[in-house]
């Protein structure tokens, strides 16, 4: 009966460092490009990232860091939520009375405006 409840446990505490990561990550999309500086790895690690932002925003299906954070609470026995990452965790205190719809189109436009900024770095560094 013991083991049992250390298994829930593990399940648990995996599923914090998932949304841990999944929060940072989503940090990351929005804010990296102030990070990266002159860096061109971490500079194409994240227009990837802006990509695939984009691309999961838009696309029909959840989000990996959702799919596996919502499996490993499902082992832990903790019921998983349903919908969208941001808008479970953010809803209520950052977005209240929020649509879906809405914050996938500022979850886009930020990600545009990150690839904006890098195309007029691009376009600035070119000119010197």
């Amino acid at each position: 009966m013991h083991a049992a409840f250390a298994v829930i446990g593990v399940y648990s505490h995996l599923a914090i460092v998932v949304l841990i990561l999944h929060a940072l990550f989503i940090l990351w999309v929005v804010f990296g490009a102030l990070l990266t500086g002159h860096r061109p790895i971490l500079r194409r690690l994240h227009i990837a990232s802006l990509v695939w932002g984009i691309f999961t925003e838009l696309a029909p299906w959840p989000c990996p860091l959702t799919l596996l954070e919502n499996w490993l609470e499902a082992k832990a026995g903790i019921e998983p939520y349903q919908g969208v990452f941001l808008l479970h965790y953010l809803d209520r205190l950052v977005y209240p009375e929020i649509s879906v719809t809405v914050l996938i189109i500022a979850g886009v436009i930020v990600c545009i405006l990150n690839l904006a900024f890098y195309g007029y770095r691009m376009w600035s560094d070119q000119l010197r």
